[in-house]
């Protein structure tokens, strides 16, 4: 049974709040965002109203994970029918763009196009899937769950210390924009703690979307802004490009563990391949019944497997053939049980040849939503590098993505974060790149829980491991605050949280041969929100980790 803590219904900065039922609650990055998100609960909005209020919020509130210039996932519920859906909202690469997009005349990668500037830039699907939220699952007009965001955008949000220290890391990127300089960069230099940077181009762009739908933003004067900026600085958008984007509805994938359903994101996202082939094998490798050192090194053998399959076979579904089917059934699953040995690490050198591949970096963004109804929604969105590409098109208030350095600009070199891909990640026109964003419901008879994270290819073993925690008796704050560790195949290391591993963890580990690098600093920002139906209770935390906030609040009438 989850563990239950008392606690009043406030507002936690960093910290976990709890209620009982008929009430609602939310998990995001920022206070500002969750502060969005309940008052739209509160004004008769359901949790998809909610998943749109917050979603504009952190747009404007935390612009270098999230914002209309990027996309994402979001993972739905309704409880009225058991329907579940993922909303793909992921970025598409223009019509234009061709495999050697990024290669200068000899064949060689200019990382920086990839990176910096309009070029880098995927055709955004936020504000599409904002659109269809509220269209097809909502009970509010788009205009009245965008409003919050409107408001923020207009007095401006003031600069905390993560803003502050990614602001100084993409200085010099944003600079050469000079839209994003005028909002970002006041008086040509850093803005000071605290300050707020109001934004009005935005305001005026989700005005613009709320009173038209879509419409507002892919075709007619936002549309017309985005595309004269982008082409005028050196991109290849088109407004047939906007025009012809849509958001796809995707069947998501469940797994079962024990008294266990998982919920899971289905590709363009990996993460619910890997996390099911993971859980598959370590039910056969007898995961409830090993010692805390050997659970770690089967977690790690498993997902040692499951990336090297991520990198040869995961891509856009709509554009490249995968062997889903294969690769999550119990036979290779019982297969590559039997080569792993618990007293023994074993080599990534020594598994089939493809190469990792590795998108997006721990500045994404997440927020977990359940409403009194028990509508759910788990939402991870990127722009990918902290504030995307660094591009703002003149006159709307957008920062533009850099997702194509999701895709493989060349077969073995690497992308931002240092590894590379292949064939079936490849640059191609209208192609969805893959992505670790890896929202997720996990429920059992008497408990339901949300959860999802940033942190680029560590997104996938971050929120594995707080449903493992969950089903160890965590509750919200618990799965949050977990320390971690990880392995995605290459490099072939296990990266851990100063407290992930005991020293005598560390030296048993370091004897069956696993290499350890410590991160030197924590990593993530989760947040959860957790039904315990057989108490009654409702507890939603955010990452110690972050500066977010969780919130639970009553719903009107109660």
């Amino acid at each position: 049974m989850l563990k239950r803590v008392l606690a009043a219904a406030a507002l936690l900065f960093a910290g976990a709040a709890h209620a009982g039922p008929g009430q609602h609650a939310v998990a995001s990055a920022h206070p500002d965002a969750t502060a969005a998100g309940i008052e739209i609960l509160q004004a008769g909005g359901n949790a998809f109203d909610a998943a749109v209020a917050v979603s504009a919020a952190l747009a404007v509130a935390e612009p270098s994970g999230s914002g209309m210039g990027g996309g994402g996932f979001w993972l739905l519920h309704m409880a009225e029918t058991g329907k579940q859906i993922m909303v793909d909202g992921r970025e598409t690469a223009p019509a234009a763009a061709t495999a050697d997009m990024y290669r200068n005349d000899a064949g060689e990668v200019v990382a920086s196009l990839s990176r910096n500037g309009p070029l880098a830039a995927g055709i955004p699907g936020q504000a599409a899937a904002l659109a269809h939220l509220a269209e097809n699952y909502g009970r509010l007009p788009l205009a009245k769950s965008l409003a919050p965001a409107i408001a923020l955008a207009r007095e401006g949000v003031p600069v905390d210390a993560p803003m502050l220290a990614r602001l100084a890391w993409r200085f010099e990127v944003m600079e050469r924009s000079p839209a994003t300089a005028a909002v970002f960069h006041p008086d040509g230099s850093l803005p000071e703690p605290g300050q707020r940077l109001p934004q009005p181009d935005l305001a005026d762009t989700l005005q613009r979307l709320g009173e038209h739908g879509a419409k507002g933003f892919y075709e007619g004067a936002t549309a017309e802004l985005l595309v004269e900026g982008v082409r005028k600085a050196g991109g290849i958008w088109t407004l047939q490009d906007l025009r012809e984007y849509a958001v796809v509805e995707r069947s998501v994938i469940t797994q079962r563990f024990g008294d266990w359903t998982l919920t899971l994101p289905p590709p363009p996202s990996s993460g619910g391949v890997v996390i099911t082939q993971v859980f598959k094998v370590l039910e056969r490798l007898g995961y409830d019944g090993l010692n805390a050192v050997d659970r770690k090194h089967a977690v790690v053998e498993a997902l040692r497997t499951a990336y090297r399959d991520r990198a040869a076979w995961l891509g856009d579904p709509d554009h490249v053939e995968m062997p889903l089917e294969r690769l999550m059934d119990g036979d290779y699953a019982k297969q590559t049980a039997a080569r792993i040995d618990l007293k023994r690490a074993r080599s990534s050198a020594d598994l089939a040849s493809p190469v990792a591949v590795y998108e997006g970096g721990t500045d994404t963004t997440h927020f977990s939503v359940i409403d009194a109804d028990g509508n759910r929604v788990s939402a991870t969105l990127s722009v990918n590098l902290p504030f995307g590409s660094g591009f703002m098109p003149p006159g709307t208030g957008v920062l533009l993505n850099d997702e194509m350095d999701d895709f493989s600009a060349k077969p073995g070199v690497p992308n931002a974060y240092g590894l590379v891909g292949t064939a079936a990640n490849a640059v191609g026109p209208k192609r969805r790149p893959l992505s670790s964003m890896t929202p997720s419901f996990v429920e059992s008879e008497n408990t339901i829980a949300v959860l999802g994270t940033p942190g680029g290819s560590r997104i996938i073993t971050m929120v594995l491991l707080g449903m493992l925690e969950l089903m160890d008796g965590g509750d919200a704050a618990a799965i949050v605050g977990k320390p971690r560790y990880h392995h995605q195949y290459l490099p072939d290391e296990i990266y851990f949280e100063p407290k992930a591993l005991t020293a005598d963890e560390q030296a048993t580990l370091k004897s069956r041969g696993f290499a350890l690098r410590e991160s030197g600093r924590d990593y993530g920002n989760m947040h959860a929100v957790v039904w315990d139906k057989a108490a009654g209770e409702l507890n939603a935390a955010s990452d110690p980790r972050g500066i977010g906030a969780a919130h639970v609040a009553d719903a009107p009438g109660n």
